[in-house]
């Protein structure tokens, strides 16, 4: 199972008062592609999910995020694929670190896609749902860490499409 921890802030005390975030992200595989969020302005890959909000269920979270990112009702959550926990500094004065886990489903998806309803931000990036390769997906990302103009979670990102070209052979 995949567990990986990743420090994008070094120095951080980690041991501190930590603020959390808990997220979901899908992992959606038909015909050996993968649905993933692309960014029309950043260029990188991303799987579709986001933070899990107070009182709501991972499986609640889940089914919202991809509803929202890519417009697709989630038909079955399958498995969980395993966690990536990232570390960085914190968004408010009062903690030492921001600690956010990452849980990743394989989920499968109706294949008839409704309407995206982005957030501002999401909006702003230009956040497209598309079925891609996944040697494609890798090679984009990767070119936007070596060339250091990528989002935050683009390292985690990769790691992530890297580990399920091993483990499901695509």
């Amino acid at each position: 199972m995949l567990y990986q921890e990743m420090v994008r802030t070094h120095n951080l005390p980690l041991d501190g008062k930590t603020q959390l975030r808990e997220a979901v992200r899908a992992v959606i595989i038909k015909d050996k592609r993968l649905l993933m969020i692309y960014s029309l302005n950043g260029g990188d890959y991303k799987f579709p999910g986001g933070g899990v909000d107070i009182n709501e269920t991972k499986e609640t979270a889940l089914i919202r995020e991809v509803r929202e990112e890519c417009g697709a009702t989630v038909i079955s959550i399958k498995d969980e694929i395993g966690k990536m926990i990232e570390f960085d500094r914190p968004l408010k004065e009062q903690y030492s670190v921001f600690k956010m886990i990452s849980i990743y489903y394989l989920c499968e998806v109706d294949p008839i896609f409704g309407k995206q309803t982005l957030d501002s931000y999401e909006k702003n990036l230009g956040f497209t749902p598309v079925w891609v390769d996944i040697d494609e997906a890798i090679v984009v990302n990767k070119e936007l860490i070596d060339s250091n103009r990528f989002p935050i979670w683009t390292p985690r990102e990769l790691y992530v499409l890297e580990y399920l070209k091993r483990m499901f052979n695509l």
